[in-house]
């Protein structure tokens, strides 16, 4: 069977650059980050410009004006037209704020997403209230205002209620298409709204849950579909996750069966998932490890482990590995635990007390939940490191300890682990007793050669909530990308 999709680890604008073919995609939908908690005098208010460059992280979607934003800025006016016109208008309206490097960092993606359009191909940009008319205005300049389709509002009912404003629920949707000749499948939605005109009774039926009457009528550009709960089966806890009904209704509109759906923000991977049970072809690109990690899992425990797609930018040797540890300590970490099926113990580098990443897991269902503590080192390590691990354990009452490290054990770090002892498993009735070391070290190479960490079986993982399972088949279909191994390797991904 052919893959299904490609997987993408790294700056989308290299990605697009790089890897996606001119007229190549039917359908592009794209979450961009953005911090629409943030207070709106602070994203306008105008920085000095002298902050360091760094990567949007997952759970701190922020942009800043500094000179990564600011060499953004310069590339797209000097390379003229309407696009670097709309931007020195941004410039003299906002200054060098935040939210002019939030339009800088957008519009040169915006542009090669518009070259990877197939003619009759769509492009749907979900935004909030706060940037949706700066991003209505650069897409005017990027695709034309003629090429505006829709401005679709979702409205969903969650969170508390405002007494000095209007509360807020709703995100808004920008639609454009590549051509005048685009791709539509009309979409229904039930109605509970009574017509007087234009239906026969033998129209309406009868909601057996609310038991009000509704008829189905073509969708319009308001979209009541209920957010992610916290009670949802298909809630991942990923932040910024959109429901899957959401983007049923986009896919199903705008991607016809045999088409390609590409989304450059892919965070949690909805639009891949989705994608995936509707048998339409994809292409993901996200920059943090973690949500990499996350997308893989879900396709698996979605689909089987016969889901075939590929991944690339992610380290593949030792060398790659020290390299993502010298470009970002950060993401290197977040790589190493998804290795091993681990989730970060806080959500960005911060006050983590001697734990980097955490396994939970249940020996039986409904059991005591246990768990394995993790400490990833890139550079040098000692025996001391493993004495802290130990001290973590004890702290946390963790049954299993694992030190991941670039560099081989010392024989007194190995000592030092193997005096941690033995962890019995079987207490609960269930399986048979096993004997797995309490203290463990692994080596990065060790892990890309397949070792894993010696422990019961994950009857009942809780590291990450699992995906609903879902039976489906897939047509076969022509591969996304005719030669996977001319894809540049990790470190020009990077470079």
């Amino acid at each position: 069977m052919a893959q299904s999709g490609a997987l993408f680890y790294g700056d989308n604008l290299d990605v697009l650059r790089r890897h996606i073919d001119d007229e190549s995609v039917d359908l592009i939908y794209l979450d961009p980050p953005f911090n629409s908690n943030a207070d709106y005098n602070v994203l306008f208010a105008e920085q000095d410009g002298s902050r360091s460059a760094a990567q949007v992280k997952a759970f701190g979607d922020t942009w800043q004006w500094d000179q990564s934003a600011a060499a953004a800025y310069e590339e797209v006016v000097e390379s003229g037209g309407q696009v670097s016109q709309a931007l020195r208008a941004f410039r003299t309206l906002l200054g060098p704020s935040n939210m002019l490097a939030y339009l800088s960092m957008m519009a040169p993606r915006l542009v090669e997403l518009r070259r990877a359009l197939k003619p009759k191909g769509s492009i749907y940009l979900h935004c909030d209230p706060t940037a949706s008319h700066y991003l209505k205005l650069l897409m005017d300049a990027i695709f034309g205002a003629e090429l505006f389709l829709n401005e679709i509002i979702w409205h969903y009912k969650t969170g508390g209620a405002s007494k000095r404003h209007w509360s807020r629920k709703h995100d808004t949707i920008l639609l454009y298409t590549r051509t005048k000749d685009w791709a539509f499948s009309p979409q229904k939605e039930r109605s509970y709204m009574m017509h007087k005109y234009g239906f026969k009774k033998s129209d309406f039926k009868i909601d057996p849950e609310s038991g009000l009457q509704y008829s189905m009528v073509y969708a319009r550009d308001v979209w009541e579909i209920p957010s992610v709960g916290s009670a949802t089966s298909e809630r991942l806890g990923y932040p910024t996750q959109k429901p899957e009904a959401l983007l049923t209704r986009i896919i199903e509109a705008s991607c016809p069966p045999d088409g390609v759906v590409l989304d450059p923000f892919c965070g949690c991977g909805t639009a891949i998932a989705v994608s995936e049970r509707l048998n339409r072809r994809w292409v993901g690109i996200d920059l943090t490890c973690l949500a990499t990690n996350l997308i893989k899992s879900r396709l698996v425990d979605a689909f089987g482990e016969s889901v075939e797609f590929s991944v690339t930018g992610e380290p593949t040797t030792p060398e790659d590995a020290a390299r993502l540890a010298r470009e970002d300590p950060f993401q290197f970490e977040l790589w190493a635990l998804g290795l091993v099926g681990a989730r970060p113990a806080v959500g960005k580098k911060g006050a983590d007390h001697g734990i980097d990443g955490r396994l939970l897991f249940h020996e039986k269902q409904g059991g005591k939940t246990r768990q394995v503590v993790i400490s990833v080192k890139a550079g040098k390590t000692g025996v001391q490191h493993v004495r802290d691990l130990r001290g973590v354990m004890a702290r946390e009452e963790a049954e299993i300890g694992l030190l991941i490290s670039m560099q081989e054990p010392t024989r007194p770090m190995r000592e030092e682990a193997a005096a941690a002892g033995i962890y019995h498993s079987g207490s609960e009735g269930v399986g048979s007793w096993g004997q797995h070391p309490s203290m463990q070290l692994l080596t990065v190479q060790e892990l890309l050669e397949g070792r894993r960490i010696d422990m019961p079986p994950l009857t009942g993982n809780l590291t990450f909530p699992r995906a609903p399972r879902i039976e489906r088949e897939r047509p076969t279909t022509e591969p996304l990308f005719r030669n996977l191994s001319d894809a540049p390797e990790f470190s020009k991904i990077f470079s």
